[in-house]
């Protein structure tokens, strides 16, 4: 994916990286503000430099903060995007969503880029009940979702939380599907 060394405390940019990036190139508005929350080594924050009014991007890593940095991102080290107020027209995020048990975990800095809990959904979760907080009234989310995951139950979280989902685009991998999803706030359920 990239020429640029990867610490071993980042996520490397891989299949699902690329991905993203492609999905967000074809969304991306040359007046958007862009968040990406969880930016890891800052492949898809980069890739977006010089294409919007402003890029931004969140990782919790102080690893990943240095390398995005590194890249030229304007990175802030936080939770997800706690702190921030927005408004954001474009948010993106390729969040940890392999499903980890307890005896799984690595306990490092990368385990934040790879633990998605049980179902693979616990920091998607916490992602979808926020965002809504520093998304713009009319802006979108690009989420990548496994089939690990559970790509219905993830559709679920975002209709519950206000929002109309659909699937932007798909990548077949060895043992699971990768999807990138977009979602919208559902304005016909908030009134407009």
């Amino acid at each position: 994916m990239s020429d640029r060394k990867v610490p071993d405390q980042v996520y490397s940019p891989a299949e699902d990286s690329a991905l993203l990036l492609r999905a967000a190139l074809r969304e991306i508005h040359p007046t958007d503000r862009v968040l990406e929350v969880g930016t890891g080594s800052g492949y898809v924050a980069a890739g977006l430099l010089n294409r919007a009014a402003r890029v931004l991007a969140t990782d919790i890593n102080p690893h990943a903060v240095a390398c995005a940095r590194a890249r030229g991102v304007a990175v802030v080290r936080t939770d997800l995007f706690a702190g921030l107020s927005g408004p954001f027209d474009l948010i993106l995020f390729n969040p940890p969503y392999l499903p980890t048990a307890p005896e799984e975990r690595i306990d490092d800095w990368l385990e934040y880029a790879l633990d998605g809990g049980p179902t693979g959904r616990v920091v998607i979760e916490r992602f979808i009940g926020d965002v809504g907080r520093v998304l713009a009234p009319f802006g979108r989310v690009l989420l990548l979702v496994s089939s690990l995951t559970g790509l219905d139950e993830v559709r679920d979280l975002f209709a519950r939380g206000g929002f109309v989902s659909f699937i932007v685009d798909e990548e077949a991998l060895e043992g699971e599907r990768l999807y990138v999803l977009r979602a919208m706030r559902d304005l016909c359920r908030m009134g407009a």
